[in-house]
């Protein structure tokens, strides 16, 4: 099974234009690796004033928060857990020093501590912390975007992730993000 932008497109709520990612690299239950090119697209949804500020690259982490999110929903009810595993196949590259990608364990599975996630319903982006820009826009970078994101603690219902995204070892922004795997339950407690 490719793990490709069809397959994304499949499972979040993102289509068309604005499924920014094109694969999964690698992932674990702990952590994910995805590629994208969009962001050199002169009609990327996420462009304004002719150009694609740095901070469209929160959105491209989330939608590989969203990716993670549906393969561990898919993987607890039983699918087929195909696809490049980080036990099987690294990361493309490095993650550069001090990353969230760097230095973890190459395997995971709902025994590492984390618990399983819900269902793959829509999501929502909660909160982003700590976020760090090291350049100023994204349309002007050459290579393709890797987005990886590690699951640092959660439950079936939310999680906390750090992420990064870089190209070619260099860092472009990194952070942490607060997500909700299923949005519907999250409004229905504020609004209740």
């Amino acid at each position: 099974m490719l793990l490709n932008r069809a397959w994304i497109e499949n499972r979040i709520p993102h289509h068309g234009r604005m499924c920014l990612l094109d694969e999964v690299i690698a992932w674990s239950a702990a952590r994910i690796s995805c590629r994208g090119s969009s962001h050199r697209d002169a009609d990327n949804p996420l462009r304004a004033y002719g150009r694609l500020g740095i901070a469209g690259g929160i959105e491209y982490a989330s939608q590989a928060m969203a990716v993670h999110g549906a393969l561990m929903a898919d993987s607890d009810n039983g699918a087929p857990q195909a696809g490049l595993r980080f036990a099987e196949a690294p990361v493309t590259g490095s993650p550069a020093a001090g990353s969230p990608a760097a230095g973890l364990p190459a395997t995971g599975s709902p025994a590492n501590g984390l618990p399983a996630i819900a269902s793959p319903a829509a999501g929502l982006l909660v909160a982003v912390r700590d976020v760090r820009f090291h350049a100023s826009r994204l349309d002007d970078v050459p290579g393709d975007l890797i987005c990886d994101a590690v699951r640092m603690a959660g439950d079936a219902t939310t999680a906390l992730y750090e992420f990064e995204v870089r190209s070619e070892r260099k860092r472009l922004l990194h952070g942490r993000a607060t997500v909700v795997f299923d949005a519907t339950l999250y409004t229905s407690r504020r609004l209740g």
